[in-house]
């Protein structure tokens, strides 16, 4: 199946609609969705029409009624990010991508630093992402880790960028605000 692309409010209304049934077990309000994400409902209805075309939401008619999740919904959300992974930044030629998520960095040849390199599983599409292009991914949440890079190849079959590491930061032990 490829990978849908879902804007980060789609990615909300989708989860919030995942959550909600699985409490529920029966189709869900719109209303509901919209008092979670807090939104209006005709902006929810908006949203699952779009959700629909994707196949990720089918519409329940009657009193009972309101939308319920497909089986593809739950692989668009990837469920194994159950605690939504905790966004990574990542920018392209220095442009900070919004919908771009890091799922993983893999360094591999930590022990050679001159041929170090790091490999980036996204969630998103990479076909933007040429050889050579400047990649920076970080502040990780956790270590605050950034890494500098350059493109030197991509996987597009795992979705996978490899980058030759320029340069890595991480904070001088800042202290806590």
């Amino acid at each position: 199946m490829s990978s849908i692309e879902l804007t980060p409010s789609q990615k909300n209304i989708l989860q919030e609609l995942v959550n909600l049934y699985k409490e529920s077990e029966s189709a869900v309000k719109g209303e509901d969705i919209a008092e979670k994400v807090d939104r209006n409902p005709g902006t929810i209805r908006n949203q699952m029409q779009s959700l629909k075309a994707l196949q990720l939401v089918e519409g329940v008619p009657g009193p009972k009624g309101g939308y319920k999740p497909t089986a593809n919904a739950y692989d668009a959300l990837q469920i194994q990010d159950m605690d939504d992974a905790a966004r990574v930044p990542l920018r392209h030629n220095g442009e900070l991508l919004e919908d771009a998520n890091v799922e993983e960095i893999d360094l591999t040849s930590v022990h050679h630093p001159e041929k170090c390199r790091a490999e980036l599983q996204l969630q998103g599409s990479i076909s933007d992402f040429h050889e050579g292009d400047s990649v920076t991914v970080g502040p990780t949440p956790l270590s605050k880790l950034q890494i500098i890079g350059t493109l030197a190849g991509k996987d597009d079959t795992s979705n996978k960028l490899i980058l030759t590491i320029d340069d890595m930061r991480a904070p001088a032990g800042e202290p806590e605000h």
